[in-house]
């Protein structure tokens, strides 16, 4: 049995480059970038007017003068136009090309208008304002998003000004979930006393989809020749499988031993750690396999744990380590690294963890009352002190 760190080491060795894709920018939400996105011109690409009102030269203001005569209207859209006198000023709107020969916006507000002449009503303008000046947000060629950026809706603005229809995105690994056992039935069916719907399947299903991967689904019965039939195709076809059950001890845990005999590397079995310490890794050439413990709190920490890191890994990420404070004490006893569910709250810029008290890793119900995991370490001590920080893992907003 190894350490938690341990099977995150192997795990992080074993990543996989599959690959770029080229998308259309608005189904790259979620995806992350594998190329830098540089501005095409400068932003904003002309001197913008940022307010509705009149554009003036400043110089005339000082002068005293307040009775400007109108000459025209700029509008958003339109060419540029020129302040032919520039005693005068122009009617703009907001988004519109700053006219030559002006240098101050004055809004509506503090301007009274009439056909002929706007008249100034404040006493005081500054030299330039409201004027949202050509390249003070970023330059032509400058980098505005950098390669291996998870994308979302401030990026895909950001893509579309400048005229990314297709972005570069890395390729989803292609996976299969799969799920095992006899007392398993559909999630339209009425079990029977013995029998349970299929939940885990659809945990990991929906897992994956938080990071933008589909995936397939499977249910193989509690039978070794037909495990091995189906997982020997499966090998074949799919780059990552992830199973649910089967990997423990019991007499119809077969999933160990037939991953052996179709010739996938295990790379450790059972890991020091609660939930999940019958966790099955292995690899082929083609192929990583993550098969958890099949009670749902287990199978739903492994994968956040072990498959999340390994994911963003291979894809190029680096996922940084989130924590927070006990908010009370916690005595856990067994000498292993323990996920304990928890509330999180946040209070003056700090993240606190307050524990859920579930029952056991079989509670599938219990996740509905969290918003995730804290990792207590491997440890002699059997109390873990309130005012203490350790790591998180969270799947609910708090």
């Amino acid at each position: 049995m190894i350490t938690v760190a341990k099977a995150k080491h192997i795990i992080l060795e074993n990543t996989q480059d599959f690959g770029i894709e080229e998308i259309p920018f608005l189904q790259a939400i979620g995806r992350i970038l594998k190329e830098d996105i540089v501005a095409d011109r400068d932003f904003p690409p002309f001197n913008r007017v940022a307010m509705d009102g009149i554009a003036i030269n400043h110089r005339f203001f000082e002068h005293g003068i307040r009775d400007f005569k109108i000459e025209g209207i700029q509008a958003a859209g339109n060419p540029q136009q020129t302040l032919v006198n520039a005693a005068n000023c122009y009617e703009v709107m907001t988004g519109a090309v700053l006219p030559n020969n002006t240098d101050t916006v004055i809004r509506y507000e503090d301007v009274d208008v009439n056909t002929l002449v706007a008249t100034i009503t404040i006493d005081e303008i500054k030299e330039g304002q409201n004027i949202h000046r050509k390249g003070s947000d970023k330059s032509k060629g400058t980098i505005l998003i950098k390669k291996n950026t998870i994308i979302s809706a401030a990026e895909i603005g950001v893509l579309a000004t400048v005229g990314k229809t297709t972005v570069k995105v890395a390729k989803q690994p292609k996976v299969m979930i799969v799920s095992t056992g006899d007392e398993l039935v559909d999630v339209n069916e009425n079990p029977l006393n013995h029998q349970i719907r299929k939940s885990n399947v659809y945990t990991l299903v929906s897992l994956l989809n938080n990071l933008k991967i589909p995936a397939e689904t499977a249910h193989i019965t509690d039978e070794k020749s037909i495990l091995k039939e189906k997982i020997e195709s499966y090998l074949k076809q799919y780059d990552v499988l992830l199973f649910s059950g089967a990997v423990s001890k019991g007499k119809f845990d077969f999933l160990p031993e037939v991953l052996d005999e179709l010739g996938v590397q295990k790379l450790f079995h059972r890991v020091s750690q609660r939930p999940g310490k019958p966790f099955w890794f292995g690899v082929t050439d083609n192929c990583n396999v993550f098969a958890f413990p099949g009670n749902p709190v287990s199978t739903f920490v492994n994968c956040m744990v072990y498959f999340y890191p390994w994911y963003l890994t291979s894809a190029g990420l680096h996922s940084e380590e989130k924590t927070a404070i006990l908010a009370e004490n916690i005595n856990f006893k067994p000498n292993l690294s323990c996920f304990m569910q928890v509330n999180l709250t946040s209070k003056n810029g700090q993240v606190y963890a307050t524990p859920i008290q579930g029952n056991g890793s079989g509670d599938l119900a219990s996740l509905v009352e969290a918003d995730g995991f804290i990792e207590l370490p491997k440890t002699e001590e059997i109390e873990f002190k309130k005012g203490s920080v350790f790591p998180i893992l969270t799947y609910r907003s708090f």
